[in-house]
């Protein structure tokens, strides 16, 4: 392992917790960052196999690899507002971009990241940085027929009765109930719960996990649920809401002790990213058709292949 300058400075201290300032915990964040990445060989998946370590180009990217373990836990951002340290709660989504399954600081995801980086025109430094970000982002967004409707000003009519479905009370999350979703979309998503149960033994022994916790929404509802509430971002949001179509799901995938299910700070959302349910749907949502608003871990819309996933009548 590398010697960091600072290291045995900032370990050695006072008493106490006083000791814990700032720079010093993000000099401990660093040295764990680093002995991870090269004291650690492998990592286990959702069903416990160990893949290999991942420095087959640790000659030309080590330094990016050692720079990405660093900032994965304390780059100082702000990507939706908020600031945010870190951008651990992404890693499973650029893992699958990237496609590859090695650590945000190992020299192979370096080198993946710098063939995404030169696909889209960045410099290809191997280091993540906002830019990258932005490209991720917008590339996911783009996968998004509503989010694309919506850039051509449009604002999709919601499906006809007819082609909606109850859901059964075991698919709905009681923090929330919901009732409704398209009927193609109510078919896609058992299948792909029954695949994660099968696949997953920690989804298959938490029934909860995987509930919808919101499907269907009635626009003029949500509006005046919205309004009721005051917790929209302003009517535009309210009436016109992806779960209008009936093709977006809000599933349970966890949440941390006295959070709520959707809770988007920046705590909430990374528990929610690193846990086996959510890197599950990032690997195989994909699948069944469903696919990822990068925000919120919980939110995931249904594209039908035959390209009739948004009705307009």
């Amino acid at each position: 392992m590398p010697d960091l300058p600072g290291a045995r400075e900032a370990l050695i201290a006072p008493r106490g917790w006083g000791f814990l300032t700032p720079m010093r915990l993000g000099m401990l964040a660093i040295i764990v960052a680093t002995v991870l990445v090269w004291l650690t060989p492998g990592r286990a998946d959702a069903q416990g196999a160990w893949t290999p370590q991942c420095d087959v180009h640790e000659q030309a990217f080590a330094g990016a690899g050692l720079a990405n373990a660093v900032s994965v836990y304390t780059m100082e951002w702000a990507p939706f507002g908020p600031a945010e340290w870190g951008w651990v709660t992404y890693v499973p989504l650029l893992q699958k971009e990237l496609g590859t399954d090695c650590q945000a600081g190992s020299p192979d995801f370096a080198e993946a990241l710098s063939r995404f980086q030169a696909r889209y025109g960045l410099t290809a430094t191997g280091v993540f940085d906002a830019a990258t970000f932005e490209v991720l982002k917008g590339v996911l967004q783009e996968r998004r027929p509503f989010i694309q409707a919506r850039l051509r000003d449009e604002c999709p009519n919601p499906p006809p009765i007819r082609m909606l479905g109850y859901l059964v009370e075991s698919e709905e999350h009681a923090d929330r109930l919901t009732r409704l979703l398209r009927r193609d979309v109510l078919d896609a998503y058992r299948r792909m719960v029954a695949a994660a149960r099968a696949e997953v033994p920690e989804i298959d022994a938490n029934r909860e996990l995987l509930q919808i916790f919101s499907g269907f929404r009635d626009p003029e509802a949500d509006a005046a649920r919205c309004a009721a509430q005051g917790n929209c971002d302003g009517l535009r949001r309210a009436v016109c809401s992806a779960h209008r179509t009936g093709t977006a799901v809000d599933l349970y995938v966890g949440q941390l002790f006295d959070f709520g299910v959707d809770n988007t700070s920046v705590a909430s959302r990374q528990h929610m990213s690193q846990g086996a349910t959510y890197r599950w749907l990032v690997k195989n949502a994909g699948r069944f058709g469903f696919v990822p608003y990068l925000y919120e871990p919980w939110h995931w819309e249904w594209v039908d292949p035959n390209g009739q996933t948004l009705i307009s009548e």
